[in-house]
């Protein structure tokens, strides 16, 4: 992808030859660094785009909608849906009768305009949009640009534009502003795991729906795991007959009981094949790739469940889907040690049969140019056991278990590059010498997609450090309990090209909502926003204008948004963050701090729910003798905005370690 970075003032000479209002004097929307998030939040922004825009000049006045809104729009096919989007935002909440033309002589309150000529700077994704007191112009040189103008277009409006009724008494005005803007990363993606939790045709939908508003562009489908497969196979029954259903638990994934034999497994879903096609084509309309992966050979066990002849292991027909019991030991570290083997076999010529007829039918349903083949946590200890492996090695001159995942890679590779399709694979495929073709979507921290732009791969970065949507937003006491915690904050430190790499090989950046402990799409929506914001400015905005202050600013009007819209997000970002440590004479002290400035951290040991009239935190706490709970609640000013949080004594001194 072709990179421009201009110097300020270059970019509003450009403007001001394209709109009149940038030789005006500019009002920044950026908060100097230093500026604490205080100043941000008692004087909300009026321009609160999220991900923040190239360049955003504000001008004077306001654009008032009228009760007879026109919008004139090029008679394009790749518009309709955006047309009858923006069509239906601004009646709904407001009540508006609002009407299109593609005429260009019709006068028009709203102007979206594809340019003829193309704008350098805009590319295929880029839009220009000014607001002025008699009209709204959104110009692009293709449709996804125009796209993207009106989701900033809409984050304008009062945020009761987000209704889906009418809203009474709300005065519908626009600041005047000129903006220019277009993505820094070409690749702007979120992987939605439906393996583990099935999320039927309609909540997939409901997600491309929410990830568009902040400019994604990829949705990344985990379809296949040990818990379930999610794609219908023609000529291979069992895979969602059999490896799409299990038996439902409820609780701690990953420890629950085993299921007994006569548990029913009814529990799951799979999408047919013109699901797929309709999702394509609903996820194109809003100008979003989709991309399949197929997670071998690891993670598997529901592909075996189905077609156990696939498997190395003798006795593979006993095998069944899991439900969320225990299947590994990670107690070694990375790969683990297999407690049932979920591996496809890489030494049976069956499996890559069975894999041609899986990915030419892959291949055919979904139009993107890539197809993910997972390639992540493969044990082996069931591999250096078995003979095929064994005789596999010997034949191909293989040395070690990475060489024969890596053996199997190349197969797989050769199978995707014969339908005419990219491969891709977690970072793990680099383990395997694997040809530079392949590209590589790196997971483990940013390392491994640095030594694969290196090896010249092209690199997708989706490091566990600032991307993984699954981890614990706040403390462990609040959240579904995982093995990490990522922060808002942290989240928006990520920056997907790192110093010293050739930016030509980094494709962009991903977040990942892997989903064991995500039951349903409310709490797949509470663990994707605010962080997925966060990630969205990483891919698509400027890195010289990341400003954690300006943005947090940005994210607490959203909030009002995501309220109105009824979608749901987490405020962790408000709640205390603790850290224990020990006195000289053994006593616990607890540390308070908040990840945002400008709140008061209000407490009680007595049991009693504190608000801002019981004692404030100011320095280390040290509990009462015989106390047994701290509760804390966060505020601003007089209002409260932190959840009402109950930290047990006990764990507190869990995590100090021994008196």
């Amino acid at each position: 992808m072709r990179r421009f970075f201009a110097p300020l003032g270059l970019i509003l000479l450009m403007l001001s030859v394209n709109f009149p209002a940038f030789s005006q004097t500019a009002v920044s929307e950026a908060t100097p660094e230093g500026q604490s998030a205080t100043a941000v939040a008692n004087t909300p922004p009026e321009i609160a785009i999220i991900p923040e825009p190239v360049a955003v000049t504000k001008a004077e006045g306001h654009y008032i909608l009228p009760a007879n809104v026109l919008i004139q729009s090029p008679a394009l096919p790749e518009l309709k849906q955006a047309l009858a989007f923006l069509q239906e935002r601004l009646s709904a909440a407001t009540g508006s009768f609002v009407s299109a033309v593609s005429s260009p002589s019709a006068t028009a309150n709203i102007k979206l305009i594809i340019n003829e000529k193309g704008h350098h700077l805009l590319g295929d994704e880029g839009y220009q949009l000014s607001v002025t007191p008699n009209f709204i112009t959104i110009k692009a040189n293709k449709p996804a640009g125009l796209f993207y103008g009106i989701q900033s277009l809409l984050q304008l409006f009062p945020a009761a534009i987000e209704s889906s009724e009418k809203v009474e008494n709300v005065e519908w005005t626009v600041p005047c502003v000129e903006v220019m803007d277009y993505p820094r990363l070409a690749w702007r993606g979120l992987m939605f795991d439906v393996a583990r939790h099935f999320f039927t045709k309609d909540e997939v939908k409901q997600y491309i729906d929410a990830m568009v508003r902040y400019k994604y562009n990829i949705l990344h489908l985990h379809l296949t795991d040990d818990e379930g497969w999610r794609i219908e196979i023609k000529g291979l029954p069992k895979l969602t007959e059999v490896g799409a259903w299990s038996v439902k638990k409820v609780g701690e994934f990953g420890n629950f009981i085993p299921p007994a034999a006569d548990e029913p497994r009814n529990y799951g879903g799979f999408y047919t094949q013109e699901d797929i096609k309709e999702l394509v084509q609903y996820a194109q309309e809003r100008f979003v790739n989709i991309m399949p992966e197929i997670d071998v050979p690891g993670h598997s066990l529901a592909t075996i469940a189905a077609y156990p002849e696939l498997s190395c292991t003798p006795g593979a027909e006993n095998y069944r889907v899991r439900s969320g019991e225990r299947i590994m030991d990670w107690s070694r570290g990375a790969p683990p040690t297999a407690l049932v083997d979920n591996t496809l076999c890489p030494a049976n010529e069956k499996v890559y049969g069975f894999l041609d007829t899986v990915i030419t039918q892959v291949a055919a349903l979904f139009p993107f140019e890539y197809i993910h083949m997972g390639g992540d946590e493969a044990p082996f200890n069931f591999w250096e056991k078995n003979e095929a492996v064994k005789a596999l090695m010997q034949r191909e001159g293989l040395k070690n278990m990475h060489q024969v995942q890596g053996y199997f890679e190349k197969r797989v590779q050769k199978i995707v590059a014969s339908k005419g399709k990219k491969f891709m694979g977690w970072d793990e495929i680099l383990n395997g010498d694997m040809p530079s073709s392949a590209a590589v979507m790196s997971w483990r921290g940013m390392k491994y997609g640095i030594q694969a732009a290196q090896k010249k791969h092209e690199v997708v970065m989706s490091p566990t450090d600032y991307a993984y949507l699954d981890y614990m937003q706040a403390d462990a006491i609040t959240e579904p309990r995982v093995y990490a915690s990522l922060r808002l904050s942290k989240s928006y430190e990520f920056d997907p090209v790192p110093a010293g790499v050739d930016p030509k090989y980094i494709k962009g950046g991903q977040a990942n909502l892997w989903t064991e402990q995500v039951y349903n799409i409310r709490q797949a929506e509470y663990m994707t926003w605010p962080r997925g914001m966060a990630i969205a400015e990483s891919v698509w905005s400027p890195r010289e204008k990341k400003n954690w202050p300006n943005f947090f600013g940005r994210v607490e009007q959203h909030f009002k948004r995501l309220d109105i819209a009824e979608t749901k997000y987490a405020p962790s970002v408000y709640d205390p963050i603790f850290k224990v440590s020990r006195s000289a004479d053994r006593q616990l002290q607890i540390e308070l701090s908040t990840e945002v400035e400008g709140l008061d951290i209000y407490y009680s040991f007595d049991n009693s729910f504190p608000d801002r009239f019981y004692p404030k935190y100011t320095e280390k706490l040290t509990p009462p003798k015989d106390a047994t709970m701290l509760k804390v609640i966060t505020y601003r000013g007089k209002i409260p905005v932190g959840r009402m949080m109950n930290m047990p004594i006990e764990e507190l001194n869990k995590r100090a370690g021994r008196r």
